[in-house]
This record gives C-alpha cells, structure tokens and sequence, in this order.
C-alpha cells in the first residue's frame, strides 16, 4: 500500500495523480451528491442514445471531421453532443468537470481579492461604438436588433459593460480600490470557421476579470498578482504550459502575455529560448531575427493552445467611459485598468488534448467529472457471490470520506462482463477504478484496484481502499 502512495508521489511524469495525493486541501465542491444511502449507477447517466448501457463504447470511427483528439474523445465518449456549427450540448460528465473547474477558478481569484458578479450578455451597440469596437471587431461581432429596431451585441468580452458599470459610480474613493471584478459566464464570437470542438467555437464559457487601480505603479502589481494566480491555477491541475509575450489585438493596452499549452495541434506559433525565461508568440518578432532578444541564443519553435490572456490596459477605456476616483488629493483621476481572460471550456478541452492517449479521456485529477467508478461481478459469474461487498465497499466510501460524497460512480451494469465495463470506465478516466473479480472470493477479500493516472494496479483489502482513497484531493 505504501508503495503505491510512495511511487505516484515520486513519479514527476503522473503529475496529476501525484498533486491529486498531495496535501493541498482546497475547499471541497459536490455535484448532485446523492442522500445518504443512495447510490450513484452509472445506468443513470444521461448519455447520447447511441452510446446507452446495453452498448459498449467503440472508438473505431475517426472521421476527417474530427480533426484534434480531444474533438474525438469528447465526442465518442458522450462528453458533448453536437448541437449546430460551433455549438455544443455540454452532457452531465463535462458539466461536472467545468463546475469543477470554475470552483478552482473561483478560489484562485478570490484568494487575490476578487469578487464576483454577472454581467448581461446583451450589450447595448452605443457602448461598442464609443471605443470604436464596434466597427473594429468586424463579422466576429454577433449582432442583433429588439422590436424597437435598438441595436446589440452578445458579449464576446465585456470591458465596455464594466467600465460604464464603474463610471457609474460617481463617488468612488481611492480608498476603496483596487478592485478585481470577474464573472465567469458564456460568451460569443461568431467564428468563420468553427474547429477542434471545444477548442475554438461559436459559444463558450470564459472567466473574465477586470481590474481598477488608483495609479500605473498600484496597476502593475495587481497585473503581477492575477498572472501569479494563473500561474498557480494550471500548476495545481497538472497541466504543463508557458507565460509568453502577446500582441494586445483588438483589445488594446500596452502589456500583454498569453498563456499557453504547448501541443502540435496549437493554433499559436510560439517562440521559447531554452537558455533563459524568454518566450513570446510568433506574431510579436520581427521573423527575420530569430535570436532571443534577451540572451541572443538561438528560440526554439512550438505550437501551443491560449487558455489564459492578460493585459493592461491603462486609461484606454477608462477615459472614454470617464470612470474616475477621487485621489489622495480629493481631485478626480481615471482609473488604471487591467483586463484577464481564461477559456473555461477550452481548458478543459485542452487538458483532455495534452493528457489523454488516443483512445482513452484522461483529466486533471481535480477535474474528473467522478473520482472512482465500482465494478461489480457479472449476473451470473462466479465472482456474483461477492457482490454484496462491492455495495458495502461504496457505502463505506461514501460515508467514511467526505470529500467523496457524490464522486464515487457504481457500474451496475452487471449483464455486461467486468473486461467490458473495465474498458469503457478507462476510456472516461475515473482516477480510480475498483473492481470485484476473483480475489474477491478469498479471505480476507481483495479488490483490484487501477489507478489510472499511473497506470498501476494494485490488489486491496477493503482498509487498503479506504487508506488509498482517504487522501484523494477533490475541490
């Protein structure tokens, strides 16, 4: 037992499984978790019909419409259905992940002082037109009119609302700042050509901050502190990425840094020197020079998926919209701004893209939409004496781990055989699968126990699963 604990903390490879047994204890989130004695039966999962409990999952089909792996994965395995171009029914196993997700999220941006709100995402055309956005943004901008022939937009970013919303606010005091407003809500972007699913669509979630300080120096160091805070975000799930130099686009400022999963599939062009901290998106070097600018030695190219971008702002929208404070010296001053931007939906897709092998999900540890899925014998095997102790096992689970309330997924699927269901549950990536076979029958008893993230197995006694599973880490 303590081998196992032992070789997935020292693995630097199984990052995810390592940092899920750590000792972090992030506050704990549950899903639809179940009244004491029920069970969750995976039968009961909202599926699409093709993939319904008398099937088998088949990743056979791998058609050129799918053209990145997590697109496949997420589709064959029922994790989003297709809803029209660039649209997508997010199914109950992704829902799970992204709440997951958005309360990680939600603990890293409130532990630096920021506070949440909701915006509409109907926005009012006048406030697009007065910073020029509306004609800037061109046929990416998804417009539409009321009855009463008044034009809006749907939100693909939301400085304009905030802003206005702070100016609003005629007596605000340097005191009272800085502040860090941030929702995490859907947004729109009318793409000319939807792709990779998740990744780049017409409709996705995105947290958005937006940042008001009371000078440039107070405004840097809040820029410092939410990258810091991005920066712990993607190290707690596991995910390998880079800080890098960005172009500000159309949404302007001075200052801009992306951040970046490195994989082949990738959109964005990257520069990384392996001599010293410098990296930077292809689109801000001059091409014909290719030296690092910072130590002269030759930029390795990559390619990398943006799920994070920051920039700073200064006055830029602040002096348009006049959202002033009052200073130190009782005089009216525009506020400094800063604006943060993490693709909620397309981290998740990424996750799947960078951690998962061709056939089968694999998720931050954190993430999984369930932490362990039960399997019991098959009706009528010879292992079906034992069932009953697959059942005590799951109640035991369920009432001596809190954090597993609600995370723990029983198979009942029992007229299909144990390899069956083994494969389907290591296609979806539960951290942890725990099977009833034959080691079941002896005394004292011993379940199979996966780990998926390690790719280990190991045969438990029932104390052996409880002292496996009491140090899984959930949010």
């Amino acid at each position: 037992m303590e081998r196992l604990l032992t070789r997935c903390r020292a693995l630097p490879a199984l990052a995810t499984c390592s940092r899920q047994l750590s000792g972090y204890v992030p506050c704990r989130f549950h899903h639809c978790a179940p009244r004491r004695g029920q069970r969750l039966l995976l039968s009961r999962v909202f599926q699409p019909q093709n993939l319904r409990e008398d099937r088998v999952l088949s990743l056979q089909d791998k058609s050129d419409d799918l053209t990145c792996k997590s697109q496949r994965l997420m589709l064959q395995v029922g994790l989003i259905y297709p809803a029209s171009p660039g649209c997508y029914h997010l199914l109950p196993y992704t829902v799970r992940a992204m709440e997951k997700l958005v309360r990680v999220i939600d603990q890293e941006m409130q532990a630096i002082g920021g506070q949440k709100v909701n915006m509409p995402s109907l926005n009012p055309a006048e406030l697009w037109q007065a910073t020029n956005r509306w004609d800037l943004m061109g046929k990416e901008l998804l417009r539409l009119r009321d009855r009463h022939g008044k034009e809006y937009c749907l939100g693909p970013t939301h400085e304009e609302a905030i802003t206005a919303l702070i100016a609003s606010q005629k007596k605000l005091s340097y005191k009272q700042l800085p502040f860090l407003l941030y929702q995490v809500t859907r947004k729109f972007r009318d793409e000319p050509r939807p792709r990779f699913g998740l990744l780049r669509g017409r409709e996705f979630y995105m947290k958005d901050m937006y940042t008001f300080d009371s000078s440039p120096e107070a405004a840097q160091q809040t820029y410092s502190l939410v990258c810091d805070a991005y920066c712990s975000l993607f190290n707690r799930l596991g995910l390998p990425f880079v800080k890098v130099q960005a172009d500000v686009g159309t949404i302007g400022g001075t200052v801009s840094h992306e951040f970046q999963l490195p994989v082949d599939i990738g959109e964005d062009g990257l520069a990384i020197c392996p001599h010293c901290s410098f990296s930077a998106n292809m689109e801000t070097l001059d091409l014909s020079q290719m030296n690092c600018p910072a130590c002269q030695g030759p930029l390795t190219k990559t390619k990398g998926i943006e799920v994070g971008h920051t920039f700073y702002l200064g006055t830029k929208y602040s002096s348009i919209f006049n959202a002033q404070f009052t200073n130190v010296y009782g005089k009216p001053t525009l506020a400094e701004m800063g604006c943060y931007g993490l693709g909620v939906t397309r981290i998740l897709a990424a996750a799947i893209e960078v951690l998962s092998t061709e056939d089968c999900v694999r998720w931050p540890s954190l993430l999984a939409p369930y932490q362990a899925c039960l399997i019991p014998p098959k009706k009528g095997s010879k292992e079906e004496a034992a069932s009953e102790l697959i059942g005590q096992l799951y109640d035991h689970i369920t009432e001596a781990v809190p954090q597993l309330h609600g995370e723990v997924l029983l198979d009942d699927r029992t007229h299909l055989t144990i390899g069956n269901r083994l494969k389907d549950a290591n296609k979806f990536g539960y951290p942890f699968v725990i099977i009833t076979g034959k080691r079941a029958l002896e005394d004292p008893a011993h379940f199979e126990v996966w780990c998926q993230n390690t790719g280990e197995v190991v045969f438990l006694t029932k104390d052996g699963v409880m002292d496996l599973l009491t140090q899984v880490q959930t949010v």
